[in-house]
Protein backbone atom coordinates (compact mmCIF):
# COMPACT_ATOMS: atom_id res chain seq x y z
CA UNK A 1 0.00 0.00 0.00
CA UNK A 2 1.70 3.10 -1.04
CA UNK A 3 1.34 6.31 0.71
CA UNK A 4 -1.03 8.18 -1.16
CA UNK A 5 -3.52 5.00 -1.04
CA UNK A 6 -3.82 5.21 2.94
CA UNK A 7 -6.99 5.63 4.54
CA UNK A 8 -8.52 9.30 5.38
CA UNK A 9 -7.78 10.87 9.05
CA UNK A 10 -10.72 10.73 10.81
CA UNK A 11 -11.40 13.96 10.47
CA UNK A 12 -11.52 13.80 6.40
CA UNK A 13 -15.34 13.81 5.88
CA UNK A 14 -15.43 17.46 6.88
CA UNK A 15 -12.91 18.36 4.80
CA UNK A 16 -14.71 17.15 1.42
CA UNK A 17 -17.22 19.73 2.52
CA UNK A 18 -16.90 23.22 0.75
CA UNK A 19 -15.85 25.84 3.87
CA UNK A 20 -19.04 27.73 4.69
CA UNK A 21 -18.20 31.28 3.57
CA UNK A 22 -20.14 29.90 0.71
CA UNK A 23 -23.37 30.83 2.67
CA UNK A 24 -22.19 34.80 2.91
CA UNK A 25 -22.50 37.07 0.18
CA UNK A 26 -20.64 40.21 -1.07
CA UNK A 27 -17.53 41.35 -0.04
CA UNK A 28 -14.49 38.91 0.18
CA UNK A 29 -16.56 36.20 0.45
CA UNK A 30 -17.90 36.91 -3.59
CA UNK A 31 -14.09 37.28 -4.37
CA UNK A 32 -12.74 35.03 -6.88
CA UNK A 33 -10.07 33.27 -4.14
CA UNK A 34 -12.76 32.55 -1.92
CA UNK A 35 -14.56 30.92 -4.92
CA UNK A 36 -11.79 28.81 -6.26
CA UNK A 37 -11.55 27.70 -2.51
CA UNK A 38 -14.52 26.77 -2.42
CA UNK A 39 -14.60 24.85 -5.55
CA UNK A 40 -17.22 27.16 -7.10
CA UNK A 41 -17.13 28.63 -10.74
CA UNK A 42 -14.91 31.39 -10.91
CA UNK A 43 -14.86 34.96 -13.62
CA UNK A 44 -10.75 33.92 -13.87
CA UNK A 45 -8.34 31.97 -12.26
CA UNK A 46 -7.08 33.67 -9.09
CA UNK A 47 -3.42 34.40 -8.21
CA UNK A 48 -1.25 35.32 -5.17
CA UNK A 49 2.44 34.84 -4.41
CA UNK A 50 3.87 33.05 -1.73
CA UNK A 51 6.43 36.06 -0.19
CA UNK A 52 4.78 38.63 -2.61
CA UNK A 53 5.14 41.26 0.76
CA UNK A 54 8.66 41.45 0.92
CA UNK A 55 12.38 41.94 -0.49
CA UNK A 56 11.84 41.72 -4.01
CA UNK A 57 9.55 45.26 -3.76
CA UNK A 58 11.78 48.70 -3.83
CA UNK A 59 8.70 50.23 -1.38
CA UNK A 60 8.93 46.92 0.84
CA UNK A 61 12.96 47.71 1.61
CA UNK A 62 12.38 51.27 1.92
CA UNK A 63 9.62 51.07 4.70
CA UNK A 64 11.89 48.47 6.93
CA UNK A 65 15.22 50.46 6.70
CA UNK A 66 16.57 49.92 9.68
CA UNK A 67 13.94 47.80 11.48
CA UNK A 68 14.18 44.24 12.46
CA UNK A 69 12.45 41.54 11.05
CA UNK A 70 10.80 40.48 14.31
CA UNK A 71 9.76 44.52 15.21
CA UNK A 72 8.37 44.65 12.12
CA UNK A 73 6.33 41.98 12.50
CA UNK A 74 4.72 43.32 15.63
CA UNK A 75 4.37 46.81 14.47
CA UNK A 76 0.77 47.34 13.27
CA UNK A 77 1.20 50.31 10.76
CA UNK A 78 4.01 48.64 8.96
CA UNK A 79 2.05 45.08 8.84
CA UNK A 80 -0.27 46.95 7.20
CA UNK A 81 1.66 49.14 4.35
CA UNK A 82 3.45 45.87 3.29
CA UNK A 83 0.56 43.66 3.46
CA UNK A 84 -0.80 46.29 0.78
CA UNK A 85 1.96 46.88 -1.20
CA UNK A 86 1.78 43.64 -3.47
CA UNK A 87 -2.26 44.15 -3.86
CA UNK A 88 -1.60 47.94 -4.81
CA UNK A 89 1.54 46.96 -7.19
CA UNK A 90 0.43 43.40 -8.96
CA UNK A 91 -3.16 43.41 -8.64
CA UNK A 92 -3.24 40.28 -6.73
CA UNK A 93 -6.34 38.89 -5.61
CA UNK A 94 -5.82 38.11 -2.20
CA UNK A 95 -3.65 39.46 0.13
CA UNK A 96 -1.47 37.31 2.87
CA UNK A 97 -0.51 39.22 6.25
CA UNK A 98 3.15 40.09 6.73
CA UNK A 99 4.68 37.85 9.77
CA UNK A 100 7.19 35.83 10.13
CA UNK A 101 6.35 31.32 11.19
CA UNK A 102 8.45 32.23 14.76
CA UNK A 103 6.31 35.10 15.54
CA UNK A 104 3.92 33.23 18.31
CA UNK A 105 6.82 31.37 19.26
CA UNK A 106 8.74 34.83 20.41
CA UNK A 107 5.08 35.95 21.85
CA UNK A 108 5.48 33.22 24.57
CA UNK A 109 8.67 34.03 25.37
CA UNK A 110 10.81 32.02 23.40
CA UNK A 111 14.51 33.40 23.12
CA UNK A 112 15.00 33.75 19.48
CA UNK A 113 15.81 36.56 16.03
CA UNK A 114 16.13 36.44 12.99
CA UNK A 115 19.38 36.55 11.55
CA UNK A 116 19.51 38.75 8.67
CA UNK A 117 20.92 35.78 5.92
CA UNK A 118 20.54 32.64 8.14
CA UNK A 119 17.30 33.32 9.27
CA UNK A 120 15.23 32.43 12.71
CA UNK A 121 17.91 31.02 15.44
CA UNK A 122 16.98 30.25 18.74
CA UNK A 123 19.16 30.89 21.75
CA UNK A 124 18.54 27.59 23.92
CA UNK A 125 17.19 24.62 21.66
CA UNK A 126 14.52 22.66 22.77
CA UNK A 127 15.37 19.04 23.24
CA UNK A 128 14.26 17.51 26.73
CA UNK A 129 11.30 17.07 28.17
CA UNK A 130 12.06 19.93 30.67
CA UNK A 131 12.55 22.28 27.67
CA UNK A 132 8.94 21.65 27.10
CA UNK A 133 7.97 23.69 29.95
CA UNK A 134 8.98 26.90 28.10
CA UNK A 135 6.13 26.58 25.15
CA UNK A 136 3.39 27.52 27.50
CA UNK A 137 -0.27 28.53 25.67
CA UNK A 138 -0.66 31.33 23.27
CA UNK A 139 -3.32 33.91 24.78
CA UNK A 140 -5.08 36.72 22.50
CA UNK A 141 -3.45 39.33 24.59
CA UNK A 142 0.29 38.03 23.26
CA UNK A 143 -0.47 39.26 19.91
CA UNK A 144 -2.22 41.94 20.39
CA UNK A 145 -0.85 43.66 17.70
CA UNK A 146 -1.83 41.19 15.22
CA UNK A 147 -5.71 41.60 16.13
CA UNK A 148 -4.53 45.21 15.58
CA UNK A 149 -3.19 44.66 11.91
CA UNK A 150 -5.41 42.30 10.70
CA UNK A 151 -8.32 45.24 11.57
CA UNK A 152 -6.63 47.44 10.21
CA UNK A 153 -6.13 44.99 6.93
CA UNK A 154 -9.69 44.42 6.01
CA UNK A 155 -10.81 47.65 6.52
CA UNK A 156 -8.28 48.83 3.98
CA UNK A 157 -8.74 45.74 1.66
CA UNK A 158 -12.32 46.15 0.97
CA UNK A 159 -12.95 42.86 -1.13
CA UNK A 160 -9.99 41.74 -1.27
CA UNK A 161 -9.55 38.79 0.74
CA UNK A 162 -7.13 38.63 3.31
CA UNK A 163 -5.11 35.14 3.84
CA UNK A 164 -3.89 34.58 7.30
CA UNK A 165 -0.74 32.85 8.05
CA UNK A 166 0.69 30.36 10.51
CA UNK A 167 3.70 27.98 9.95
CA UNK A 168 3.10 23.99 11.10
CA UNK A 169 3.98 22.39 13.83
CA UNK A 170 6.72 20.08 11.86
CA UNK A 171 8.32 23.36 10.45
CA UNK A 172 8.20 25.14 14.58
CA UNK A 173 9.33 21.94 15.55
CA UNK A 174 12.55 21.67 13.91
CA UNK A 175 13.62 25.39 14.39
CA UNK A 176 13.06 25.20 18.11
CA UNK A 177 14.80 21.35 18.16
CA UNK A 178 17.61 22.43 15.45
CA UNK A 179 18.27 26.05 16.91
CA UNK A 180 17.93 27.34 13.57
CA UNK A 181 17.44 26.47 10.09
CA UNK A 182 18.88 22.99 8.72
CA UNK A 183 19.96 21.10 5.89
CA UNK A 184 19.19 17.55 7.24
CA UNK A 185 17.01 18.30 10.21
CA UNK A 186 19.41 15.41 12.31
CA UNK A 187 18.84 16.78 15.67
CA UNK A 188 15.12 16.95 14.82
CA UNK A 189 14.57 13.79 13.74
CA UNK A 190 17.04 12.17 15.89
CA UNK A 191 14.20 13.65 18.70
CA UNK A 192 11.30 12.31 16.12
CA UNK A 193 13.17 8.46 16.11
CA UNK A 194 14.64 8.60 19.87
CA UNK A 195 12.18 9.78 21.55
CA UNK A 196 8.95 9.66 19.95
CA UNK A 197 6.54 10.15 23.30
CA UNK A 198 8.66 13.68 23.84
CA UNK A 199 8.22 14.12 19.65
CA UNK A 200 4.36 13.57 19.73
CA UNK A 201 3.94 16.20 23.00
CA UNK A 202 6.09 18.63 21.37
CA UNK A 203 4.40 18.63 18.07
CA UNK A 204 0.76 18.16 20.13
CA UNK A 205 1.70 21.39 22.37
CA UNK A 206 2.84 23.54 18.92
CA UNK A 207 -0.62 22.38 17.38
CA UNK A 208 -1.95 24.54 19.95
CA UNK A 209 -0.05 26.99 19.73
CA UNK A 210 -0.47 27.62 15.82
CA UNK A 211 -4.42 27.00 16.09
CA UNK A 212 -4.24 29.89 18.75
CA UNK A 213 -2.55 32.32 16.30
CA UNK A 214 -4.48 31.08 13.38
CA UNK A 215 -7.70 31.61 15.96
CA UNK A 216 -6.37 35.43 16.54
CA UNK A 217 -6.19 36.28 12.64
CA UNK A 218 -9.70 34.50 11.72
CA UNK A 219 -11.59 36.24 14.72
CA UNK A 220 -10.35 39.35 13.57
CA UNK A 221 -11.51 39.46 10.19
CA UNK A 222 -9.15 37.11 7.77
CA UNK A 223 -10.72 35.66 5.05
CA UNK A 224 -8.65 32.06 4.47
CA UNK A 225 -5.57 30.71 6.48
CA UNK A 226 -2.25 29.03 5.64
CA UNK A 227 -0.06 26.53 7.16
CA UNK A 228 3.05 26.55 5.92
CA UNK A 229 5.08 23.98 6.40
CA UNK A 230 8.48 24.33 4.84
CA UNK A 231 10.83 21.68 6.16
CA UNK A 232 8.45 18.86 5.99
CA UNK A 233 8.87 17.80 2.65
CA UNK A 234 12.17 16.07 4.55
CA UNK A 235 10.24 12.74 5.95
CA UNK A 236 9.20 10.08 4.07
CA UNK A 237 5.31 9.19 3.61
CA UNK A 238 5.54 6.94 7.12
CA UNK A 239 7.04 9.20 9.11
CA UNK A 240 4.50 12.01 8.32
CA UNK A 241 2.05 9.74 8.62
CA UNK A 242 3.21 8.37 12.06
CA UNK A 243 5.10 11.63 13.54
CA UNK A 244 3.27 15.04 11.78
CA UNK A 245 -0.13 14.28 10.31
CA UNK A 246 -1.66 14.13 13.89
CA UNK A 247 -0.65 17.53 14.47
CA UNK A 248 -1.41 19.16 11.34
CA UNK A 249 -4.81 17.59 11.33
CA UNK A 250 -5.15 18.89 14.90
CA UNK A 251 -5.09 22.62 13.74
CA UNK A 252 -6.89 22.46 11.12
CA UNK A 253 -9.70 20.89 13.34
CA UNK A 254 -9.57 23.55 16.07
CA UNK A 255 -9.85 26.67 13.11
CA UNK A 256 -12.48 24.50 11.24
CA UNK A 257 -15.53 26.33 13.37
CA UNK A 258 -14.87 29.52 11.88
CA UNK A 259 -15.72 28.46 8.44
CA UNK A 260 -12.82 29.42 6.62
CA UNK A 261 -10.81 27.75 3.93
CA UNK A 262 -7.79 26.15 5.22
CA UNK A 263 -5.11 25.58 2.89
CA UNK A 264 -2.37 23.45 3.27
CA UNK A 265 1.06 24.08 1.48
CA UNK A 266 5.16 22.02 1.95
CA UNK A 267 8.10 22.21 0.26
CA UNK A 268 9.00 19.24 -1.88
CA UNK A 269 6.23 17.62 -0.73
CA UNK A 270 5.17 15.83 -3.85
CA UNK A 271 5.16 12.19 -2.18
CA UNK A 272 3.34 13.37 0.73
CA UNK A 273 0.28 15.25 -1.21
CA UNK A 274 -2.03 12.36 -0.62
CA UNK A 275 -1.42 12.45 3.21
CA UNK A 276 -1.48 16.49 3.27
CA UNK A 277 -4.99 16.10 1.95
CA UNK A 278 -5.91 14.04 4.24
CA UNK A 279 -4.77 16.43 7.65
CA UNK A 280 -7.96 18.51 7.06
CA UNK A 281 -7.23 21.82 4.70
CA UNK A 282 -9.94 22.45 1.95
CA UNK A 283 -6.83 23.50 -0.25
CA UNK A 284 -3.63 21.74 -0.95
CA UNK A 285 -0.97 23.93 -2.36
CA UNK A 286 1.84 21.89 -4.68
CA UNK A 287 5.64 23.08 -5.36
CA UNK A 288 6.91 23.05 -9.00
CA UNK A 289 7.87 19.53 -8.87
CA UNK A 290 4.35 17.92 -9.39
CA UNK A 291 1.81 19.30 -12.49
CA UNK A 292 -1.34 20.19 -11.12
CA UNK A 293 -2.93 17.45 -13.06
CA UNK A 294 -0.83 14.83 -11.27
CA UNK A 295 -1.09 16.84 -7.73
CA UNK A 296 -4.83 16.46 -7.93
CA UNK A 297 -4.63 12.79 -8.56
CA UNK A 298 -2.13 12.18 -5.31
CA UNK A 299 -4.44 14.83 -3.26
CA UNK A 300 -7.76 12.65 -4.18
CA UNK A 301 -11.40 14.47 -4.45
CA UNK A 302 -13.09 17.35 -2.37
CA UNK A 303 -9.96 19.41 -2.66
CA UNK A 304 -9.14 22.70 -4.36
CA UNK A 305 -5.67 23.00 -5.56
CA UNK A 306 -3.48 25.76 -5.50
CA UNK A 307 -0.15 26.53 -7.17
CA UNK A 308 2.28 26.16 -8.67
CA UNK A 309 4.90 27.60 -11.14
CA UNK A 310 9.22 27.42 -10.88
CA UNK A 311 9.35 30.52 -8.83
CA UNK A 312 12.72 30.53 -10.88
CA UNK A 313 11.45 30.64 -14.23
CA UNK A 314 10.29 34.35 -13.50
CA UNK A 315 13.71 35.61 -14.24
CA UNK A 316 13.04 34.06 -17.86
CA UNK A 317 12.06 36.17 -21.10
CA UNK A 318 8.91 37.26 -20.75
CA UNK A 319 7.55 34.73 -23.61
CA UNK A 320 8.84 31.80 -21.86
CA UNK A 321 7.15 32.75 -18.37
CA UNK A 322 3.88 33.06 -20.10
CA UNK A 323 4.27 29.93 -21.93
CA UNK A 324 5.02 28.01 -18.58
CA UNK A 325 2.26 29.62 -16.58
CA UNK A 326 -0.13 28.24 -19.38
CA UNK A 327 1.27 24.82 -18.78
CA UNK A 328 -0.16 25.57 -15.86
CA UNK A 329 -3.06 26.73 -16.13
CA UNK A 330 -3.76 23.79 -19.09
CA UNK A 331 -2.59 21.34 -16.18
CA UNK A 332 -5.30 22.40 -14.15
CA UNK A 333 -8.12 23.42 -16.29
CA UNK A 334 -10.27 20.22 -15.54
CA UNK A 335 -9.94 21.14 -11.82
CA UNK A 336 -12.77 22.26 -9.82
CA UNK A 337 -11.16 24.84 -7.77
CA UNK A 338 -7.47 25.97 -8.70
CA UNK A 339 -5.72 29.16 -7.23
CA UNK A 340 -3.04 30.24 -9.18
CA UNK A 341 0.77 30.60 -7.20
CA UNK A 342 4.25 30.13 -7.11
CA UNK A 343 5.67 26.33 -6.36
CA UNK A 344 7.32 28.42 -3.41
CA UNK A 345 8.13 31.69 -1.99
CA UNK A 346 8.64 34.90 -4.58
CA UNK A 347 12.65 34.88 -4.71
CA UNK A 348 14.03 38.06 -3.34
CA UNK A 349 16.12 39.52 -6.62
CA UNK A 350 12.35 38.39 -8.75
CA UNK A 351 11.92 41.83 -11.00
CA UNK A 352 8.62 42.91 -9.68
CA UNK A 353 7.41 43.74 -12.84
CA UNK A 354 7.81 39.95 -14.03
CA UNK A 355 5.17 39.19 -10.89
CA UNK A 356 2.78 42.17 -11.97
CA UNK A 357 2.56 41.19 -16.05
CA UNK A 358 2.36 37.68 -14.67
CA UNK A 359 -0.96 38.79 -12.55
CA UNK A 360 -2.38 40.07 -15.45
CA UNK A 361 -1.59 37.22 -18.12
CA UNK A 362 -3.59 34.80 -15.68
CA UNK A 363 -6.08 36.83 -15.41
CA UNK A 364 -6.93 37.48 -19.10
CA UNK A 365 -5.50 33.98 -20.42
CA UNK A 366 -8.28 31.85 -17.78
CA UNK A 367 -10.82 34.62 -17.94
CA UNK A 368 -14.31 32.77 -18.56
Amino acid sequence: MSANDLPPASDSSRAEEPPTTSRRSGGPADSAFLRACRREPVPHTPVWFMRQAGRSLPEYLKVREGIAMLDSCMRPDLVTEITLQPVRRHKVDAAIYFSDIVVPLKAIGIDLDIKPGVGPVVERPIRTRADLARLRPLEPDDVKYVTEAVGMLTAELGDTPLIGFAGAPFTLASYLVEGGPSRNHEHTKALMYGDPQLWAELLDRLADITAAFLDVQISAGASAVQLFDSWVGALAPDDYRASVLPASAKVFDAVARHGVPRIHFGVGTGELLGLMGRAGADVVGADWRVPMDEAARRVGPGKALQGNLDPAVLFAPRQVVETKAREVLTAARDLPGHIFNLGHGVLPSTDPEALTRLVEFVHTESAR
